[in-house]
């Protein structure tokens, strides 16, 4: 067995440290597949553990490192130094392992419960779920870890001690200039917990449809049907209203509307639809119907109603059934589609009036006010006729 105290206390503290180094790494090695080996059965662990690989790899050999240096003697040049600085890098890692626990953890709880299932509610709470409190946990593992770096400089426990008598200003600015950060981190844990929308759900904000992509700690990536992406702070679900058409279950009715004229007989569209709706593959098997809902002065309007698994195969269910539709229509009763009916009347047109002439000879009388001469001679010479005219009383 070697024996260390023969050496220099700076030479034996090295001997140490890399045996410490070669026990951490063998002992990283064993326990890293033993763990392998047991989790198989259990894949939500079995994540968890393989996330942990490289930040473990590292830690071990620093734990080592850091019990060498703490028995270390005192007489060992910038042990102290050493010791901070080993400690520190420590923190560091343990930092790391935690947040990786986390986001293995999370992965694995996902991979469990696929979301690309029809009847996916279920997931979808769940991974909404763990990808909230995934995201505040590691905030709170970063900032704890960088908390308990700064507490290990004396120098920051000083400024500490002297900034305690203005915290209550300090506060008061932090919280004025924090205020949206702080928002949006209670905003994830109310969706978190009551969860108005999760992953996947079929979103309208601001006359939008889109799909709910990614939910951050503070906005929401919502995926538009034209592949763009809209990003909405955590807190506008709180403070505003929004459609969620997939909040109680994946399952949609979709309606389609069709405009045809008055002499079209409802019953071969009925026959046709439910004829056509069992055929389509996008159809659940749960409901369909044809109602006249409206009738205007042109046409009246037909509406009808067909399920679907998902709001994705609703939309293609709706317009292969407003096609198959329009296509039977086209084939079978092409005058029955909307038309624009003009109708001739057969009265006849009055005719022009003439001009009436009076006893007097001097020319006609108007046939209309406009017509009559303008100045003040000829209005008093019609007036003159009139009067002339009028029988006596």
């Amino acid at each position: 067995m070697l024996d260390l105290s023969q050496f220099s206390p700076t030479v034996a503290t090295g001997i140490a440290a890399l045996i410490g180094i070669v026990v951490a790494l063998i002992a990283f090695r064993i326990g890293g597949l033993l763990l392998l080996r047991a989790t198989r059965g259990m894949p939500v662990v079995h994540t968890m553990v393989l996330a942990c690989h490289g930040p473990a790899r590292l830690a071990l050999p620093l734990f080592a490192l850091q019990l060498v240096w703490q028995a270390a003697p005192n007489q060992v040049h910038f042990i102290e130094s050493i010791r901070h600085l080993n400690g520190l890098a420590l923190i560091g890692a343990l930092t790391w392992l935690a947040i990786n626990v986390i986001n293995g953890l999370t992965d694995g709880v996902i991979a469990r419960h696929p979301a690309d299932v029809d009847d996916n509610l279920q997931a979808r709470r769940i991974q909404t779920q763990a990808r909230v409190l995934a995201r505040t946990a590691t905030l709170t593992a970063l900032v704890a870890g960088l908390a308990i770096m700064l507490m290990t400089f004396p120098g920051a426990r000083q400024v500490g001690a002297s900034l305690l008598a203005s915290a209550g200003v300090i506060g008061l600015i932090a919280g004025i200039a924090a205020k949206p950060v702080f928002s949006n981190l209670i905003a994830g844990l109310q969706i978190a917990l009551a969860q108005p929308i999760r992953i996947d759900d079929v979103l309208i904000v601001q006359g939008e449809w889109g799909r709910v992509e990614e939910i951050t700690g503070t906005y929401v990536v919502l995926k538009i049907w034209d592949d763009r992406r809209l990003i909405i702070p955590l807190q506008w679900f709180i403070e505003n209203p929004f459609q969620n058409w997939t909040r109680t279950g994946s399952q949609l009715l979709g309606s389609v509307f069709l405009n045809v004229d008055f002499a079209m007989p409802i019953a071969p569209l009925r026959s046709e639809l439910e004829r056509l709706v069992p055929t389509l593959p996008e159809w659940d098997g749960r409901f369909f119907n044809l109602q006249v809902t409206d009738a205007t002065e042109r046409t009246m309007q037909l509406r009808i109603l067909v399920t679907a698994g998902s709001s994705s195969k609703a939309f293609d269910l709706r317009c292969k059934v407003r096609e198959a539709m329009i296509d039977f229509m086209q084939r079978e009763y092409p005058q029955y589609l909307p038309t624009l009916r003009v109708y001739e009347s057969n009265t006849a047109q009055p005719e022009p009036l003439q001009p009436i002439k009076h006893e007097g000879g001097r020319g006609p009388l108007p046939a209309r006010m406009d017509q009559m001469p303008d100045g003040p001679g000829a209005s008093a010479e019609i007036g003159m006729a009139e009067v002339s005219s009028a029988p006596d009383r």
